[in-house]
């Protein structure tokens, strides 16, 4: 005969039975006297459950949803959230169609006689930049150290319009690129062209045109020292040589730094910052876009002020 409790603590294996309490049949177990009710579930729940099942497989034959090993299923509606993002792209495009043609065939410095086409020109360059500039220029266009502030007016290469597209065409000492801007400072410490007193000498003098630092012994020292090595880049005053993209170095405005530890690196080993060829990244009209952007910023200039040099930008 079947134990009706069956062993301590165990299921019981019962039969159904109606409690009285809630007049709800039991699903027949029980463990340590608790048994559990046989609750049939709403009926709204029951709809919405069996309405999501047809849902779900609405959707799968519909929609693409089933993965494979070279994509999803393509759903009888064709539909995908790749393909309409390519529609929207597609219509945006052809929304800014007649603004890009026009741009492009408005020479650069003349998109300034064109208040409008100007205007549509800086916003395209301001979202171009943000895409492609950013990661060194800063969101602000203020640079940090080695990336140029593009927001001032010191300029290495050129600060007018047309300058700046060379640049940004062409880019500065980038492989690949035969117009890039090219120039290459003397690692005047670590090939032994000058001691390591006479860099010293030479920091002291750059720190003094600087106006960082009075005048000393060590600085006129130096002072000899740079015009014979520096100052047919630099300028004999330290105003920099744009043809050569060398900076001017009697501000405060400083590419790497103008502390002294710093200025010893730079003339112990030189520099030699990249800047990539973007033609062959971004089309001309985006380009365009970009100097136009670039120029606008605070620092850009009306013509072209470098002697004999090659249209350029880049701070």
């Amino acid at each position: 005969m079947a134990n009706d409790h069956g062993p301590a603590g165990g299921d019981a294996g019962h039969s159904s039975r109606l409690d009285e309490a809630t007049g709800t049949h039991t699903v027949g177990h029980e463990w340590d006297g608790i048994e559990e009710l046989d609750t049939p579930l709403p009926r709204w729940w029951l709809t919405l459950f069996y309405a999501c099942i047809v849902f779900a497989i609405g959707y799968v034959i519909a929609y693409p949803a089933l993965p494979g090993l070279h994509g999803a299923t393509p759903g009888v509606l064709g539909w995908s959230s790749r393909g309409a993002l390519a529609a929207e792209i597609k219509a945006a495009d052809a929304s800014h169609a007649a603004t890009r043609a026009a741009i492009a065939a408005t020479p650069v410095e003349d998109l300034v006689k064109n208040p409008v086409l100007l205007r549509a020109a800086i916003e395209g360059g301001r979202a171009a930049f943000k895409q492609n500039c950013v990661q060194c220029h800063g969101a602000g266009a203020a640079g940090s150290k080695g990336y140029p502030n593009l927001n001032d007016d010191d300029w290495l290469w050129g600060g007018d319009i047309a300058t700046i597209q060379q640049t940004l065409e062409h880019g500065i000492r980038y492989p690949g690129d035969d117009a890039t801007r090219q120039s290459q400072m003397p690692a005047f410490g670590h090939d032994g062209i000058l001691t390591a007193a006479q860099v010293q000498d030479v920091v002291s003098h750059v720190r003094v045109i600087s106006h960082q630092e009075p005048a000393s012994a060590a600085s006129q020292r130096g002072s000899a020292i740079f015009a014979q090595n520096c100052a047919v880049c630099h300028g004999a005053n330290g105003e920099g040589g744009r043809s050569v993209g060398a900076p001017r170095l009697n501000d405060a405005i400083w590419l790497y730094g103008g502390d002294r530890a710093t200025l010893t690196e730079t003339v112990t080993y030189a520099r030699a910052g990249v800047m990539p060829a973007w033609q062959q990244r971004l089309d001309p009209v985006t380009i365009k876009m970009l100097a136009a952007y670039v120029h606008s910023l605070g620092g850009g200039e009306a013509t072209a002020t470098a002697p004999a040099a090659p249209p350029a930008t880049g701070q």
